[in-house]
C-alpha cells in the first residue's frame, strides 16, 4: 500500500516592508505628531485656515512637472481608474492646493490662505533619508501678488521650526528670487528653454560640487568619480563667468548681497524686477524682527521644481537641539512664489506663495544628530491574576481611565513575573496588583516601576532586592487613584 502524498504547503511571503518606506512606532509618531501639533498652532495663529484634500489626484491635475508618459509612473505611484482616467498618489501638497482653489475660486475669501499637513508619495530611488513617502506640513497664500506675502511666510516658517523644538539659530531661512537669474541668462543670449533649466539644475549642485563641478555643468559637461558623464548646458565662458558671479554673490548682510546681486545681474529688466522684490522682502523682514541671523540672501538657491517663477527658499539646519557640535544637515523644507500653477485650470493669473515643512526629514535630522526625543511611555497595568477577579481588574483600569490616566489590563496569558516585564517593557510608570488577600483587605498594591528601575540600578544582591519589594505599597481600594496620578505625573 502506497503512501498519499502530503499536500505541498503554500510557499509563504517574506516578511519585509517595501524600500523607501518605513514602518513607525510609539515614539516616531509621538515626535513627529508634537511637530504636527506645533507648526499648525503657528499656522493657525496667522489666520491660516486648514483645508485636507485627498491622498489621490488626476494625474493630468499634476501637470507637466512630471514626466509626460503613456502610463504616468515616472515620479509618481499611478493607476487607472475605472472610468480609464489615470489617478495619482499626490506628489506634494501644493498641486492639490492649486486644483481645489480653481474648483472653488468664487466662493472663497481671498486671499487664500491655508495650511495642510499629511503624507506625500513619491516614485523615487530610495536613499538615506530619502523615503518615498513622508509628511509634509504646507502653509501657502493664494492671491497675492505682494512680496510682503512671502516675506510673512518665512517669518512664520521659521517660527514654526522654533516651535517645533529647534532652538533660534539652529535653522536658517536662505532667500533667492528666480527672476534674478533668468534676467541674467537673458542679458548673456540665453532663451532656450531647456538650457535655462539645465542652468538651474547646475547651480542647484553648488554645495556638492563647488564653483569648478558647477562650471563645468554650466559648459561642456562634467565626469563623475565613476565615469558617467552628465550633459553640461552649455553656455560660452561670458556667461558661464557671469552665472558664477552671481550665485558666489551671498555670504554677506542681506542688503550687501542686493548690492553684489544688482552688480552681478547686469541691469536685465526681469533682473531688476526680482531685485526689486527681494529689497521689499527685506524690508519686511526686518519690520518683522527676522535678524540677518535667521534670514539670508543666497542666489544659489533656485530649487528643483519648474513652477516657481520669483522667490525662492529653502530651510537648511545648521545645529540642531542635542547636537554636540554645530554641522551642516541639509534642507529640512523650503517653498516659493508659483503664480502660474492655478493658472492651469483657469487661465487666468492667479499669485501665491507657499512654504513647504519637511516634518520626516526633521525628525530623521534630530534623531541622527542625537537630539533626544519623546519616549513613548506606556500605560498603567492592571496584573490580570486570577480569572475570577477579571471583571474588577477591568473595573480598576476603567476608573483610571476615567480620572485621565492610560490604564489596560493585561490580556496575555503569562504569570505574574511575565506579566511584570510585559509592563516594564512597555516603560508603564506603575502596575496595579489585586489578588484574593488584596480583595480581602479592601486595598490594591500598586508597583511604583519607575522608581524600581532607578533603584535598580545600584542592586548587588538579587534576593534581598525581591524580599524588600521597593517602590511597592498598598493604597485602599478606593482611594488608589491619587498615588497612581503622582506617579504618573512624576514620570512627564
Amino acid at each position: 500500500m502506497t503512501e498519499e502524498p502530503s499536500p505541498q504547503e503554500p510557499p509563504r511571503p517574506l516578511a519585509r516592508a517595501p524600500r523607501g518606506f518605513q514602518d513607525r512606532r510609539g515614539g516616531a509618531l509621538s515626535v513627529e505628531r508634537r511637530i504636527l501639533e506645533a507648526v499648525s498652532r503657528v499656522y493657525e495663529s496667522y489666520g491660516f485656515e486648514a483645508l485636507d484634500t485627498g491622498a489621490f489626484e488626476y494625474a493630468d491635475a499634476l501637470g507637466k512637472f512630471l514626466p509626460d508618459a503613456d502610463r504616468p509612473n515616472e515620479g509618481v505611484f499611478a493607476l487607472r481608474d475605472d472610468d480609464e482616467q489615470w489617478m495619482a498618489l499626490r506628489y506634494d501638497l501644493t498641486a492639490p492646493l492649486a486644483r481645489y482653489v480653481a474648483e472653488n475660486w468664487e466662493g472663497l475669501a481671498k486671499p487664500f490662505r491655508r495650511y495642510a499637513f499629511g503624507p506625500v508619495w513619491r516614485n523615487e530611488k530610495p536613499g538615506p533619508g530619502r523615503y518615498r513617502q513622508f509628511l509634509q506640513c504646507d502653509a501657502d497664500t493664494v492671491g497675492s501678488d505682494r512680496p510682503e506675502a512671502d516675506a510673512e511666510i518665512i517669518a512664520m516658517a521659521l517660527e514654526g521650526y522654533e516651535a517645533a523644538g529647534l532652538g533660534r539659530g539652529a535653522c536658517v531661512l536662505k532667500i533667492n528670487n528666480r527672476k534674478l537669474l533668468n534676467g541674467l541668462l537673458t542679458a548673456s543670449g540665453v532663451t532656450d528653454e531647456g538650457q535655462k533649466l539645465a542652468v538651474l539644475r547646475a547651480v542647484d549642485k553648488l554645495d556638492r560640487l563647488g564653483a569648478g563641478g558647477v562650471a563645468d555643468l554650466l559648459g561642456a559637461g562634467r565626469r563623475d568619480e565613476s565615469g558617467a558623464f552628465t550633459r553640461g548646458a552649455e553656455l560660452g565662458p561670458r556667461a558661464i563667468a557671469a552665472v558664477l558671479a552671481f550665485v558666489q554673490a551671498g555670504g554677506v548682510s542681506r542688503a550687501e548681497t542686493l548690492d553684489r546681486i544688482a552688480e552681478a545681474i547686469g541691469g536685465s529688466d526681469e533682473g531688476e524686477a526680482g531685485l526689486g522684490e527681494l529689497r521689499r522682502i527685506g524690508e519686511a523682514l526686518n519690520r518683522l524682527g527676522i535678524d540677518q541671523s535667521r534670514a539670508v540672501f543666497e542666489p544659489s538657491i533656485v530649487r528643483g521644481l519648474e513652477y516657481y517663477t520669483g522667490a525662492v527658499f529653502e530651510a537648511e539646519l545648521v545645529s540642531p537641539a542635542g547636537a554636540s557640535e554645530t554641522a551642516r544637515f541639509g534642507s529640512i523644507g523650503g517653498g516659493g512664489r508659483y503664480d502660474g500653477l492655478v493658472a492651469r485650470f483657469t487661465g487666468q493669473p492667479t499669485p501665491a506663495t507657499g512654504f513647504s515643512f519637511g516634518v520626516s526629514r526633521l525628525a530623521a535630522a534630530l534623531a541622527a544628530a542625537g537630539a533626544e526625543g519623546e519616549i513613548a511611555r506606556g500605560p498603567v497595568v492592571v496584573l490580570a491574576l486570577e480569572q475570577g477577579l477579571m471583571g474588577d481588574y477591568f473595573a480598576l483600569a476603567a476608573e483610571l481611565r476615567a480620572a485621565g490616566l492610560a490604564a489596560e489590563v493585561y490580556l496575555g496569558a503569562s504569570g505574574m513575573r511575565a506579566q511584570m516585564k510585559y509592563a516594564d517593557r512597555r516603560l508603564s510608570p506603575a502596575a496595579i496588583i489585586m489578588g484574593g488577600d488584596e480583595v480581602a483587605q479592601g486595598v490594591v498594591t500598586i508597583k511604583d516601576l519607575d522608581l524600581g528601575r532607578r533603584l535598580a540600578e545600584g542592586v548587588s544582591d538579587n534576593r534581598a532586592w525581591r524580599e524588600d519589594r521597593p517602590g511597592q505599597f498598598t493604597a485602599p481600594r478606593g482611594e488608589f487613584i491619587a498615588p497612581v496620578r503622582r506617579i504618573v505625573e512624576a514620570a512627564r
